[in-house]
């Protein structure tokens, strides 16, 4: 499968899906078309590589798009602005958040998750036959639109598919920036002591990629300075419920130090559902909690 190619799977997915939530000009759906998914490649370049430390190689310096293999075979969450003060007429809404998603089922007919370079998540998903999982990344949002509403709808969008597909397992990774994780010692000391699976939903870096994130035992660390530290996103994730698997891993490309999320839908806290339930039930507190997404 070519890098910018398209796969007849996709070709066929992309039919004109359900809108799933609207609050005011903002629309959350999935990609219908391959133009669509081509601008949500543009504002991850723009986030990514323009505002933050991810490193382009000359193809994304030439297309100024954040592309890889695995576009094809992910549905691409986005969330659009209908009422953008720069858009005339005919000219398409714009988009202003974005998320990819990739279920297990077409996982399976590929080369797996994309997660899978980073942690070794064939074991879990072998041990839960009667689980469906689902990954998610590539998460940003442009830095005018970080507030509430946006990161409602995409978390409205998230959890509308996972009801719409049934999914019982959500696996992505979530970054710290920067290569040095001893500079974050304390956060990810934190989520090793508080935030690790039971062993029967253990996952673990590859050996040659760990991080140990142990760096400091738990009776040195300052909870608050520590949560006070978490990136909003990773915040978010657990108060969800989410496990963190075991070990760092350092994306050199994105000039980040990765963490893994485990999130199985039958631990999140019940009094989160409503929050999803519908495009007029969307609270505040989940979105305040993950903040700006990326």
């Amino acid at each position: 499968m070519g890098k910018g190619g398209f796969s007849a799977g996709l070709r066929g997915r992309l039919q004109p899906p359900q809108v799933y939530g609207r609050i005011g000009s903002l629309e959350v759906r999935l990609a219908r078309k391959k133009s669509e998914i081509r601008r949500a490649q543009r504002l991850r370049y723009k986030v990514f590589y323009e505002e933050m430390a991810a490193t382009p190689n000359a193809l994304a310096m030439l297309s100024r798009r954040d592309e890889d293999a695995f576009d094809p075979i992910f549905d691409h969450l986005l969330v659009l602005d209908h009422g953008d003060p720069n858009r005339k007429g005919w000219r398409r809404p714009k988009v202003v958040g974005t998320y990819r998603v990739l279920r297990q089922d077409i996982a399976d007919e590929h080369d797996g998750f994309y997660t899978q370079g980073e942690y070794d998540i064939e074991p879990l998903i072998q041990s839960k036959p009667g689980y469906s999982f689902m990954e998610l990344g590539r998460s940003c949002v442009l830095k005018p639109y970080r507030n509430r509403r946006t990161v409602e709808l995409l978390w409205h969008g998230i959890w509308s598919y996972v009801r719409q597909h049934g999914v019982d397992v959500m696996v992505g990774c979530a970054s710290f920036p920067g290569v040095d994780p001893a500079q974050h010692a304390m956060a990810l000391s934190f989520l090793h002591h508080t935030a690790s699976p039971p062993e029967e939903w253990r996952v673990s870096a590859h050996n040659h990629l760990r991080v140990d994130m142990n760096m400091m035992p738990q009776e040195a660390l300052n909870m608050r300075a520590a949560l006070k530290a978490m990136p909003p996103l990773i915040k978010g994730y657990l108060r969800l419920g989410a496990y963190i698997g075991d070990g760092a891993v350092i994306d050199r490309q994105f000039g980040t130090t990765d963490v893994l999320i485990i999130l199985p839908v039958e631990h999140i806290n019940s009094r989160y559902f409503a929050h999803f339930g519908a495009p007029d039930e969307l609270s505040a507190p989940v979105a305040h909690d993950f903040g700006p997404l990326n």
